[in-house]
């Protein structure tokens, strides 16, 4: 256990999917890692827990797409070195009004990049998934290989598991109060609201909802990333037809572009019941959530009675999750040096905006080359800048998003 004072070449503030995904790359390259959570491990208040996370190759901001293949190598080689499973392949089916910009976008990154994809019409749909899918005769669904799901505290014990066998120190409930430069022998300390302080060479922040808290207080930069509270809905498959939506077969996770973005995965965490939700939340406080009662459902509820081919029950959501989201105006992600005292001694892992669990196998070996060398290798990070939002404060300009209320 690390004591008050104690010296290390990283420390990693914020232990969900991106911090731990961190302290676990900043470890095998060899370094003293301490890894810093404010609650306890493995908790439930932020966005790193549950039962499932979608992993897809087809974006409409074709910049992700190296992201996201560079992390399914990462998947696999992580479960390579801790001998269990946290990612589950399935197809990837995506679909939307033929004329949505969004969906548009998803077809021409399959064409750049040479994705192998179908674009099925109403009837194509429904042969090639049994009649599982029924969509509008104005609709195109858009079919590929790599989607799949992920386990996410299953993930996150993972990433946690790796550090600590490659020495990095865990310390849960030290919550960080302030990060403050070392002008004497460089680097910062970081204080913890419990009176503890250590010393880094380097720090990475990671904390999800309470990044904009965090960062005000430590820089005072204002970083528009609002958090959001969501739900995730777990609906019932019609007796019967249970094998019909199990992860294994040929049913895939999918993704209905419109208003609102609607998405799902197969039947994996609790038989019988497929997951279908809404891309989107409410504002709230991290620290002073409503805890509920969650999002309106009739439009949900509809899209599961005409989508599904009534072969799931639309009643109502059997089960819920509440989750949470930070938000940035454009949905892309933050990752930058926090810069002005700190110059490239602290780097920001923030705003991953309900898309980025996928990616944290990457986002981990990105903040780490960035906190090591000063630069990530293979990636470009214009598109991550904080400086974004100073020029135009809705950041990336974009023709879509994928509506968030």
């Amino acid at each position: 256990m690390a004591v008050s004072g104690e010296e290390f070449d990283v420390i990693v503030v914020g232990a969900g999917v991106m911090g731990s995904s961190t302290a676990y790359q900043v470890s095998k390259r060899g370094h003293k890692v301490l890894l810093l959570e404010q609650f306890d491990f493995l908790h439930q208040r932020g966005s790193s827990h549950g039962e499932s996370r979608t992993i897809r190759a087809t974006y409409p901001e074709e910049y992700y797409y190296p992201m996201v293949m560079e992390s399914y190598k990462l998947w696999e080689e992580a479960e390579s070195h801790i001998g269990y499973k946290v990612y589950f392949r399935a197809q990837q089916f995506d679909m939307g009004s033929s004329d949505d910009k969004c969906l548009r976008e998803v077809i021409a990154t399959c064409q750049k990049h040479s994705i192998p994809h179908e674009i099925l019409d109403r009837q194509q749909v429904s042969d090639k998934f049994s009649g599982r899918f029924d969509i509008p005769d104005n609709w195109v669904g858009v079919c590929t290989s790599d989607g799949g799901v992920i386990k996410p505290t299953k993930a996150v014990s993972m990433f946690q598991t790796l550090a600590i066998q490659n020495g990095t120190v865990l310390r849960d409930y030290m919550e960080v109060e302030d990060i403050r430069k070392d002008g004497v022998k460089g680097g910062v300390w970081v204080y913890t609201s419990n009176g503890e302080k250590f010393w880094g060479k380097k720090c990475v922040v990671t904390v999800g909802a309470w990044t904009t808290k965090l960062v005000k207080t430590v820089s005072g930069i204002d970083l528009p990333i609002q958090p959001l509270e969501t739900m995730v809905c777990y609906w019932r498959i019609k007796e019967g037809h249970e094998d019909k939506y199990a992860i294994g077969g040929d049913f895939p996770t999918f993704a209905s572009y419109g208003e609102p973005y609607i998405y799902g995965t197969p039947s994996l965490e609790f038989p019988g019941l497929i997951k279908v939700a809404v891309h989107g939340g409410y504002p709230c406080d991290p620290d002073k959530r409503p805890w509920g009662p969650g999002m309106a459902l009739g439009t949900l509820k509809q899209w599961v009675e005409e989508r599904l081919s009534s072969l799931v029950d639309s009643g109502g959501p059997v089960a819920t999750q509440l989750c949470m989201y930070s938000m940035t105006p454009d949905e892309d992600f933050v990752i930058d040096f926090l810069g002005g005292e700190f110059g490239k001694d602290v780097v920001v892992g923030g705003g991953f905006s309900g898309h980025g669990f996928k990616m944290s196998p990457v986002v981990g070996r990105i903040l780490t080359d960035l906190v090591l060398t000063g630069e990530a290798k293979g990636i470009e990070l214009k598109h991550f800048r904080i400086g974004r939002f100073e020029e135009n404060p809705k950041g990336n300009f974009k023709e879509f998003l994928h509506h968030v209320m």
